[in-house]
């Protein structure tokens, strides 16, 4: 299979296309409000045509692209191309302040190279070992892992839970409108055809992070005018020394531990891992006052983290069906649309094409650390396209790939009414992430739900007579408490603080 799946990625085609896949993802991440799921999102409807390796080999290579180009304009403008980089932001802007953007940039470039590698190697020795237990699982475990996940929007709720969890009931509510999973029943059409298929998460995906953004800039005139000049730098190699490589090994590979370990966390994202990493970094630093002022060290931890996140998210991907972050729900749905089926006999039945996507992910990281490094110049050139020039054509591109996921034109009109959710979700500070965990795994819940209560006759305590599901419900109600008393906490401090002020 090994041999099988390398051969499916080295032949020109293939190649070209995780070439053209890392450029256009780097460009995404580098550019102010796009991000890897927008790119993965807006191409993921020109691989309907391709074979299915060269289709999935270049969504990896977007995938790749986008999330290391975001420290590009988090360093050179101080603006996070995504928000997996706004750690990096805090120290590389402070670097370039100085004089020393091109030692931020190589240092930046090069542990986004090692962060990804070694995800991709836990990807390729974790992923198999949990395949084989995940055999084992019957919808009644798939439904406690649900379960769990759905628990993590009471971790992404910000300040409040109560809008978390509104956010995340409306995007389960979506997964109900359409063919109900098992019994083919219809539900919530409303005499309406088009909503006999229910929603498509690509329309929503489009809505949520691409039009929303568009919407929001538009609305703010000044934002819409913005021009930021980029600042100059200069780069010899990666810009460090041997002996700041050494210092900060122990570094790297932490914080690629706590981004693979995120990564395999489902709905979390590559946020959270650099600011975990970026916090763990700086509570062990012996200076820690420097980070936030321009620590070489707030960089590395950044970059590694939001990097290894990669591989560490398609683990429960390909093992267990379950997308770890947004833009890995996009790929579950690349990886659908050319007939494979990620979950415990994926190696199974599509063991060449897992193989494959291990052999795109290597060599896509490889030609992220070329493009970057000798193409530095171009991408920030492209930075400084007006935004009433970029934002229309991105709203162009989005209505289109909407419309050639499902040729339907009701799939542009969702478009816009998610881009408008979003943009009230936004007023209202109500977060629509949970929206988003709430739609992807929503459906999944229910499906296994009902499966296992007709396996089981109805018996309910099926879920807590099985170890491997009682430990996950027990997971998913701790951490929905733990994430709700300490939010408490935190708004009780804050009031206190403002009692004393």
């Amino acid at each position: 299979m090994i041999s099988a799946g390398i051969q499916l990625i080295i032949n020109p085609i293939c190649l070209s296309l995780i070439f053209s896949g890392v450029i256009i993802g780097i460009i995404f991440g580098a550019l102010p409000g796009l991000s890897a799921t927008m790119a993965v999102a807006l191409f993921l409807p020109m691989t309907f045509g391709m074979q299915p390796m060269n289709g999935i080999a270049m969504l990896v290579g977007l995938y790749i692209g986008g999330i290391s180009g975001g420290l590009i304009s988090a360093i050179l403008l101080k603006i996070p191309g995504t928000p997996a980089s706004i750690c990096t932001v805090w120290d590389g802007g402070s670097m370039a302040d100085r004089g020393e953007g091109g030692k931020a940039l190589g240092a930046g470039i090069l542990f986004s190279f090692l962060g990804g590698a070694i995800s991709i190697i836990a990807l390729i020795f974790i992923s198999p070992l949990l395949a084989s237990l995940a055999i084992k699982f019957t919808p009644v475990e798939y439904f406690a892992i649900a379960f769990f996940s759905l628990c993590i929007i009471a971790s992404l709720s910000g300040r409040s839970v109560i809008k978390g969890l509104l956010s995340g009931l409306l995007g389960v509510a979506f997964t109900v409108v359409g063919v109900a999973p098992v019994d083919g029943k219809i539900r919530y059409a409303f005499g309406n055809r088009y909503l006999i298929s229910g929603f498509d998460i690509v329309a929503l995906l489009l809505g949520l992070y691409a039009v929303c953004e568009i919407l929001d800039a538009g609305f703010s005139r000044q934002r819409l005018a913005d021009r930021h000049e980029a600042t100059k730098y200069t780069l010899k190699g990666f810009g460090i020394t041997l002996a700041e490589f050494k210092s900060n090994l122990i570094n790297w590979l932490r914080s690629s531990a706590i981004g693979i370990w995120i990564g395999i966390l489902p709905g979390i994202g590559g946020t959270v891992a650099s600011l975990l990493a970026y916090d763990a970094e700086k509570s062990t630093s012996k200076h820690p006052e420097k980070f936030g002022k321009g620590a070489l060290e707030g960089i590395i931890a950044s970059e590694s983290a939001n990097n290894a996140m990669i591989g560490g998210s398609l683990i429960p991907l390909l093992t267990l069906g379950i997308p770890g972050n947004t833009t890995t729900a996009v790929f579950l749905g690349g990886l659908m649309i050319h007939g494979i089926s990620p979950g415990p006999l994926v190696y199974q039945k599509h063991g060449a094409i897992v193989y494959g996507i291990f052999t795109a992910l290597i060599i896509a990281n490889f030609m992220m650390l070329i493009f970057e490094t000798a193409g530095l110049r171009l991408f920030v050139k492209l930075l400084d396209i007006p935004k009433h020039i970029l934002f229309p054509a991105i709203m162009v591109l989005c209505f289109i790939g909407a419309f050639t996921s499902g040729n339907r034109i009701f799939d542009v009109w969702c478009v816009a009414i998610f881009g408008l959710i979003a943009i009230f979700f936004k007023w209202l500070k109500v977060p629509f992430t949970p929206l988003v965990i709430g739609f992807v795994l929503g459906r999944m819940a229910e499906e296994n739900l009902r499966r296992a209560l007709m396996a089981s006759d109805l018996d309910w305590s099926v879920f807590v007579t099985r170890p491997v599901s009682l430990i996950f419900l027990l997971l998913g109600i701790g951490s929905a408490i733990w994430s709700v008393r300490k939010n408490y906490k935190t708004r009780s401090a804050e009031e206190g603080e403002g009692k004393d002020i």
